[in-house]
């Protein structure tokens, strides 16, 4: 089992380095022989390698820096989407992949251009918020925060559905991202610590097995889980 952290010293705000250290410390509860890579600028990882690839939030200038340098590796991350690799990009790293991103000052910076959307950062504003949200295909609810400054336009094929917090835009009750194996959202907390089940139904995807979330494996996550749901209920009225 490979695993490459794409961007790891860059790209890290929110302590969402641990969303790998999440899926290590699982495949390694599951007996299996993991090898986790850290990659940056100076690095020309094969993605092809990998099982499962993950890039983390940065702040806006961050984002700018390293989607410059992404472009190396546009085709490759389109080859490993049309493959149905497993990748996850959280916070604002999966803004890079639409066709562009508007900073504040009105400067278009091209994207990857691997979906059509496009993303439009807001002039010294922030947006943030606890968030409730659901998922096609499941009827666990996902829990965390969200800390953004941007809008995303133009995303045909949303991640999650929203019972609380906010959406790719404004107007919009979707947020993220997903096509096929690939998962882009805002959502943070770290993701796969605050949500057991989505570690699993992720760690389920890369190895083909059916993983399901237990007090042997996931004891604290689970406890945790619940009391972030129950009290974010409370608030949603339920």
């Amino acid at each position: 089992m490979k695993i490459l952290h794409l961007y790891y010293d860059i790209m890290n705000l929110y302590g969402d380095y641990a969303n790998v250290s999440a899926f290590e410390r699982l495949m390694k509860a599951l007996g299996k022989d993991v090898r986790t890579d850290r990659s940056s600028f100076r690095d020309k990882a094969d993605l092809s390698e990998y099982d499962f690839l993950y890039i983390g939030s940065g702040t806006e200038r961050n984002q700018k820096v390293v989607m410059k340098d992404m472009q190396r590796y546009k085709e490759d991350l389109r080859d490993c989407i049309d493959k149905g690799k497993v990748m996850l990009m959280t916070g604002n790293s999966f803004e890079m992949l639409g066709s562009s991103v508007t900073d504040s000052k009105g400067n278009v910076h091209e994207g990857l251009g691997l979906f059509s959307f496009s993303t439009t950062e807001q002039n010294k504003t922030r947006q943030t918020g606890d968030a409730v949200f659901s998922m096609k295909g499941t009827d666990k609810k996902f829990v965390g925060f969200i800390n953004k400054c941007s809008s995303i336009s133009g995303v045909d094929k949303p991640l999650f559905d929203i019972e609380m917090g906010l959406g790719n835009t404004d107007n919009e009750k979707t947020e993220g991202i997903r096509l096929g194996n690939f998962f882009g959202t805002h959502l943070t907390g770290p993701i796969l610590v605050k949500n057991p089940w989505f570690l699993c139904y992720i760690a389920s995807l890369v190895t083909g097995e059916n993983i399901n979330p237990s007090d042997e494996l996931l004891k604290y996550e689970l406890a945790g889980y619940d009391v972030t749901l129950s009290e974010l209920n409370k608030r949603i009225g339920l």
